[in-house]
């Protein structure tokens, strides 16, 4: 089984602090995290002025200001993008940031972005997908709130526009999502139906959901992260900390090392014990030599070195070449 890419989903939980995201670089690499994720918006390109924020930013940051007014306080300067890359280079992370306007996808591609991630409020936005795709770069697509319907169209445009290979994001686009509400088989489901490498982008409070999607064979896992859940932000809250997401990241390579090949035989670490658990055909009681085997001279005792006990019926009636104590082995 294939190792699932990480990605450790800064998003705004810098609060608009370059210095602040650097922090979270180095702790997403220690982590264990493939990449770090963040996003890239001209918060007058990405909403209108008239905008209204999602519910579960109303409860983490109030309702007094509009959505424009909360994006405008989470942008990072421009400059700070290239400065960020490098620190993912030095602390050995993937550097990845999702445009949410065009002009942030030309910002990315001018700093050299390799991989686009686009989030599911953008699979409908025919303009962006197109523009995506003609970077004829590799493509992660969410999908969250879409129909199998939205995400087959979003697909044929991004492959007739030159996107060099598509994996899909399952994702429940609520913070947090309720666990009834993961519906995890849709993962396969669009794996099956587009062939494609699919994975999970995760919203749910704690990790066992991600590291159920591994063990389902996700391709891509993505979470949230803040280096502490109690900071002023709209999704603080819904976000793993330092401690959770290297537990998930441990939990998540558990799961794919014992995932294995599919195929029943015993492990390099089990052999060693069939002679001990298993069974052998022994002498119930003292044998005689020319004496015949039966049911009440012989019953099945570890350790499994002998005669295994799936020939009973082979031995039964044999006659006894020498003479047995009791619990010997049964020779034949």
């Amino acid at each position: 089984m294939s190792r699932a890419l990480i990605i450790a989903e800064a998003g705004v939980n810098h609060n608009g602090d370059a210095a602040l995201a650097k922090e979270m670089i180095a702790c997403a690499a220690e982590c264990g995290a493939d990449m770090i994720k963040f996003q890239t918006f001209v918060p007058g390109r990405m909403v209108a002025a008239s905008a209204q924020k999602a519910g579960y930013q109303r409860q983490a940051t109030g309702g007094a200001e509009s959505q424009l007014e909360m994006l405008k306080r989470l942008i990072l300067p421009a400059g700070a993008y290239p400065k960020l890359k490098e620190a993912c280079a030095r602390h050995g992370i993937g550097f990845l940031s999702t445009p949410f306007d065009l002009e942030s996808v030309a910002f990315l591609e001018s700093i050299g972005m390799g991989l686009w991630k686009v989030p599911s409020g953008e699979i409908t936005n025919l303009p962006y997908l197109i523009r995506i795709a003609r970077t004829n770069k590799p493509v992660i697509l969410s999908t969250g709130m879409s129909t199998m319907k939205e995400v087959a169209d979003a697909v044929d445009i991004l492959r007739a526009h030159g996107a060099d290979g598509i994996t899909l994001l399952h994702c429940t686009t609520e913070y947090p999502a309720p666990y009834e509400d993961v519906n995890l088989r849709a993962m396969v489901a669009l794996r099956d139906r587009f062939g494609l490498p699919a994975g999970y982008s995760d919203h749910t409070q704690g990790i066992e959901i991600p590291i159920a999607a591994a063990a389902l064979g996700a391709a891509v896992i993505e979470k949230h992260f803040t280096l502490d859940r109690h900071m002023p932000g709209p999704d603080h809250m819904a976000s793993l900390e330092p401690g959770e997401l290297a537990a998930m990241v441990r939990g998540i390579r558990k799961v794919e090392a014992a995932m294995g090949t599919g195929e029943k035989a015993p492990s390099p670490s089990e052999a060693k014990n069939l002679a001990v658990v298993r069974k052998s055909i022994v002498a119930a009681c003292p044998i005689k030599k020319g004496e015949a085997f039966t049911e009440a001279n012989l019953c099945a005792k570890r350790p499994g070195t002998g005669v295994s006990p799936m020939r009973w019926y082979e031995v039964l009636g044999k006659k006894a070449k020498r003479d047995y104590m009791e619990d010997e082995l049964i020779e034949l």
